[in-house]
């Protein structure tokens, strides 16, 4: 066991960034982020608001969403902040979907005129991504679909948001989304300067590490790592943390597995099986935890994409 959690297990990252008595963590890597974003939040955030974190759908019959970490600020804006480990086939729209919840939220339907009111504030999504994204297009060699890279290596932040194509300009600024694709961040200790540096080299190396690196002296990383430290933890922690872990790794002995079967047909197909599996694995680590919590099985279904059948043999 290390002596620092796993930030990319479910348990390491609610307790890292769910938690009420946490929300200054929260608050510094969310600053942090923002710092970079080119003007798009230029709004220092102060304070948030936990949410509750299952949104339900408008009937029974509709998908339901449940957010790793879902808050307010004082001014209305809405953050939803998402681990993910394992690709998973139709991410992007499945973020979008997500955000749809907090802007069906804000619409407020006057009661005396029955109108309603549209004005929003600003929904952000923050995907911090323990893959790279990937695409699969055409060789103009050989005709065959290659999966590729789709963004070059050196740009591991992504700014998205409502663009107008012919002039550039952002034309809507109140819904953002912004990912990191962690695996691409490389820098060690001596090359770290902003906030944002710093964040995301805990965020990639916390269960690597001995101790509190020299240049984390800020009083935030020194929260960071007494709460991190896994000796500390109560028993009832300790046993959740673990199941946690042992989670993640299924879910990486499973994509290495599968990419290692596959390499015979070629890396790239191997790749693929991989992220296949490895999202495979994902629903199944997910589906027992819910089951575990008592949790109805249609709505394990319809939120993990497995079979009646397949939960209930769990």
């Amino acid at each position: 066991m290390a002596k620092y959690i796993n930030p990319y297990t479910d348990f390491g990252f609610k307790k890292l960034f769910g938690s009420e008595l946490n929300k200054d963590l929260l608050i510094s890597f969310l600053n942090a982020l923002f710092e970079q974003s080119k003007g798009i939040v230029s709004d220092e955030i102060t304070d948030i608001t936990y949410l509750n974190a299952e949104k339900l759908g408008r009937s029974a019959s509709e998908r339901r969403a449940i957010f790793d970490v879902y808050c307010t600020t004082k001014n209305g804006s809405r953050f939803i902040v998402e681990m993910q480990n394992v690709f998973q086939q139709f991410f992007k729209d499945r973020s979008v979907y997500y955000s749809s919840f907090p802007i069906r939220e804000m619409a407020k339907k006057d009661t005396k005129d029955e109108t309603w009111n549209y004005e929003l504030q600003s929904v952000y999504t923050v995907g911090i991504l323990n893959f790279v994204f990937k695409d699969e297009k055409k060789d103009e060699n050989t005709g065959k679909m290659k999966v590729v890279n789709e963004f070059s290596d050196d740009d591991l932040f992504h700014i998205v948001t409502l663009t107008d194509k012919n002039t550039g300009k952002v034309f809507y600024d109140k819904l953002v989304y912004f990912y990191l694709e962690m695996p691409k961040f490389q820098k060690t200790e001596d090359e770290l300067v902003t906030m944002y540096d710093k964040w995301l080299f805990v965020l990639r190396n916390l269960s690597k590490l001995l101790e509190r690196p020299r240049e984390l002296q800020e009083r935030i990383f020194e929260r960071v790592f007494r709460e991190a430290e896994i000796a500390m933890f109560s028993p009832e922690e300790y046993t959740a943390y673990e199941e946690s872990l042992h989670s993640f790794w299924d879910i990486t002995n499973a994509m290495n597995d599968a990419e290692t079967k596959g390499f015979n047909k070629g890396k790239e197909e191997g790749q693929k099986i991989g992220r296949e599996e490895g999202a495979k694995q994902q629903a199944i680590a997910i589906a027992r935890n819910l089951k575990a919590a008592g949790l109805d099985i249609d709505f394990i279904a319809q939120n993990t994409g497995l079979t009646k059948d397949e939960i209930l043999k769990l």
